[in-house]
């Protein structure tokens, strides 16, 4: 079998794709990967999501306007033209980065087809052309997760990776899972004017969440679509155009739900199963990822492989775009200095749903903290502010908005921050930016102006009311 050598080969052209830089122009490189071109988040995550929760949150306003005064109507959701709006741009942008990659760069060649490894760095497509590389990063994503059961295959159900180009707004929607994936279609479909049921095998939703949250979320969510927890999906049977989901009980008893489309939103699992990664002898961790050192080398036998990289939710637990973009930014110097590694920061990742309430955090929940306290001797402090006692939540009327904080009364930091409600993933960053900076709470909440009356006085009031002032002493 012939074999084609390339200094490097990156599999994925999700945030892998963003490794080709100018240094590699008089260099042989190779992009294999056999899903669309551009990766998850902008094909069918973060982006094409967000492009329809914004026209969702528009569409609730008329909900949240009633008890303001002003009398709003939501008339139609053309939803086919909100569908090609998104997809038209979307879609343009994955073609555009294929034909610069396949067309226009003389030293890089485009494998649209799946890849394995026969050795340490040796690959073979599924159409059988072998090659070799100097340096090979992995990239190659994740995908849903879909129960081993009756009717899964049937059209009716979806993944996150197809519902978004349904033809038409589904009237009745059977959302399964419990997580931010399935929080955030709940909202869009619902805000939409579908009749939502979402299903859990467990209470509360977002469970890996700050507990206060998980509680609140879950009584927010179950006001304004149809929340039950406890059940699983048993089987799916085709009816008419639509379907009947059968769903079962934890504590017994069986139920059919006539619906038109059934959501899977159960998770994601990483690709690397995909990759036939023994044969090369890397190493994976429990959960199915590749294991990966603090500079993002794939581990073999517990040590780093020469020349081999893996980033993004094929070896992350995070599974955010931001977290991916790091990575690849850290093996994209690795890669073009290998005499100066770096090292990926991972202490202080945020993360954000766009459901409605929003919801943002970054840090440790508090019962991390705890758990924590006693080894980093931690002195453990939390606060919850409302959102309804500054004079911008008084505007809006806000019941269900909050700031929770969790700081160490002895050195004065933050540990966590969370946040559910208007705009709270923009609400958080600069508690991000205190964390990743060392500031501490005190001088947060006194060294610089608060706008008043604007909704971030929140935030102010929450670091304030943690009672940590900053006497030399404190310590």
């Amino acid at each position: 079998m012939a074999v084609t050598y390339y200094d490097l080969a990156i599999i994925g052209s999700g945030s892998g794709n963003s490794l080709i830089t100018p240094f590699w122009d008089n260099r042989k490189v190779a992009i294999i990967d056999g899903g669309t071109f551009g990766g998850t988040c902008l094909n069918v995550g973060c982006i094409p999501t967000k492009m329809y929760a914004y026209p969702a949150q528009l569409a609730s306003a008329a909900k949240e306007a009633a008890g303001l005064g002003v009398e709003l109507t939501l008339g139609k959701v053309h939803w086919r033209d909100m569908r090609d709006r998104i997809f038209g741009r979307i879609d343009a942008i994955s073609d555009g980065g294929r034909r610069y990659r396949e067309e226009e760069l003389d030293n890089v060649t485009l494998y649209p087809e799946r890849v394995r490894f026969t050795g340490p760095k040796a690959l073979v497509t599924d159409s059988g052309q072998a090659i070799e590389a100097g340096q090979i990063v992995i990239a190659a994503g994740s995908r849903a997760v879909l129960p081993d059961i009756p009717g899964i295959d049937l059209p009716q159900v979806h993944t996150s990776d197809t519902v978004m180009r349904l033809p038409d707004l589904p009237d009745r929607v059977l959302i399964v899972g419990g997580g931010f994936v399935a929080a955030e279609f709940a909202a869009v479909f619902s805000s939409f004017g579908s009749q939502v049921i979402q299903i859990n095998r467990s209470a509360p939703l977002l469970k890996s969440a700050d507990a206060l949250v998980s509680e609140r979320f879950t009584a927010a969510a179950a006001s304004r679509w149809d929340v039950r927890l406890g059940w699983t999906l048993a089987s799916v049977r085709e009816d008419g155009t639509g379907v009947k989901a059968v769903i079962q009980g934890a504590e017994g008893g069986q139920e059919t739900i006539e619906t038109d489309i059934v959501l899977v939103a159960t998770g994601r699992v990483p690709n690397s199963d995909t990759l036939d990664l023994q044969t090369a002898g890397y190493d994976l961790e429990a959960d199915g990822r590749i294991a990966v050192d603090k500079c993002q080398r794939v581990l073999r036998q517990g040590e780093p492989a020469d020349g081999v990289f893996a980033l993004g939710d094929v070896s992350n637990p995070y599974q955010l775009k931001h977290v991916a973009n790091h990575e690849a930014r850290v093996v994209m110097h690795n890669l073009e200095h290998p005499e100066d590694f770096r090292s990926s920061d991972h202490r202080f990742v945020p993360s954000a749903v766009f459901t409605q309430p929003q919801i943002a955090r970054v840090g440790l929940t508090e019962a991390e903290a705890r758990q924590e306290a006693e080894l980093k001797g931690y002195d453990v402090v939390t606060t919850v502010q409302e959102y309804g006692t500054t004079a911008y939540g008084w505007a809006m009327e806000d019941s269900t908005g909050f700031v929770k904080l969790v700081a160490d009364r002895r050195s004065g930091q933050l540990l966590g921050a969370h946040i559910m409600g208007h705009e709270a993933s923009l609400l958080i960053q600069p508690l991000i930016q205190a964390l990743s900076f060392g500031l501490d709470v005190a001088s947060m909440a006194r060294g610089q102006y608060w706008i008043h009356p604007a909704l971030a006085e929140v935030v102010e009031n929450a670091l304030l009311s943690l009672g940590i002032d900053d006497r030399p002493d404190r310590a």
